[in-house]
């Protein structure tokens, strides 16, 4: 009988600990592991949403640890190994939690099951760019000096990256076939483009507006239907010469599997009056970038699109060949 209350008030124990562990969290530093390079766009989407969440989670430290390298895999493979207690978290792109479910099938983690969706943090479309000495002036221009070139070469964020997606689906829609060029990270790709070493990139928006503004690359197009509020004299994709080249790539924030509920929503409400902020909406319009929907902005919400992502796009990746081979 007393082994029985014993079990019984241990276990009270435990419940009433989740509970207090829940109420007070965080109760010390929350490290967000960002799968990309320092710099980069979803670097920069991270930076922005943690700083207001910090606040909404009562003066919280959350810190930035930026891990990239093989795609992002070594970013979302420590999440994944990480203990489920909300002190260690994950912000990613599509490319992170989708594309590489495709393109890696023998992770030692799985991209949907070992992680808990938290809130969709932003989407925004690309830009197609080239060094600034390519003679083209507009999109035209530059696929007929493409065509013109003994295999021209592209930047990536890394195999399987948005820039590499839609730099495949660019070559088929142009004629051309580039020799692609992987990086730890769509930033030190830029940074190669700037400097001349390579010909051309399709960068999200957030990563490529500085340097269009500086003058150090050319931009020919949006990838969106509408025109950029930020860049409103860069013609649309439709506008330029190649229509229905729409491409919109969005960042998330996850945890590992089992992380108390509590936890999730307390999370999920921190971004919510992260992207309510007005502040962050003038940063995100300063970037391009949009605010989700509001029923991918919580937990159940984000699980479901995260799911239909993945149900979406790995049958394509995997179609389309692309391997790290």
């Amino acid at each position: 009988m007393k082994s029985v209350l014993l079990l019984a008030a241990c276990a009270a124990g435990v419940v009433l600990a989740q509970g207090a562990s829940a109420e007070t969290y965080p109760s010390r530093p929350v490290t967000v592991i960002v799968a990309a390079s320092a710099g980069g766009p979803t670097d920069t989407i991270a930076r922005i949403v943690t700083e207001r969440m910090a606040t909404a989670l009562g003066g919280a430290t959350i810190v930035i640890e930026n891990v990239g390298g093989a795609s992002g895999t070594i970013g979302t493979g420590r999440v994944a190994r990480s203990q489920p207690d909300g002190y260690t978290l994950g912000i990613g792109g599509w490319n992170h939690y989708v594309v590489n479910a495709g393109i890696y099938p023998n992770l030692n983690h799985d991209l949907f099951a070992d992680f808990a969706p938290i809130a969709q943090l932003a989407s925004g479309p690309q830009i197609i760019l080239s060094k600034k000495d390519v003679p083209a002036t507009d999109l035209k221009g530059l696929i007929a000096w493409l065509k013109s070139q003994p295999g021209p070469t592209m930047a990536t964020g890394g195999v399987g990256a948005p820039g590499h997606v839609s730099g495949l689906t660019f070559q088929d829609r142009i004629g051309v076939k580039f020799q692609f060029v992987p990086y730890r990270g769509s930033a030190p790709g830029l940074k190669d483009v700037v400097a001349g070493h390579l010909d051309t990139m399709i960068e999200q928006t957030s990563g490529a507006l500085p340097q269009i503004r500086a003058g150090t690359v050319k931009a020919y197009a949006v990838t969106s239907p509408t025109r950029l509020g930020v860049l409103p004299d860069l013609p649309t994709v439709d506008e330029a010469g190649l229509p229905g080249f729409h491409v919109s790539v969005w960042q998330g924030l996850w945890a590992p599997k089992g992380t108390p509920p509590e936890i999730l929503e307390k999370l999920g409400a921190a971004v919510r009056e992260a992207l309510a902020d007005p502040k962050t909406k003038a940063r995100y319009g300063e970037i391009a970038q949009e605010i989700p929907p509001a029923a991918h902005q919580t937990p159940a919400g984000f699980t479901a699109y995260h799911k239909a992502e993945m149900d979406k796009w790995v049958p394509v990746i995997k179609a389309a060949g692309i391997t790290t081979n």
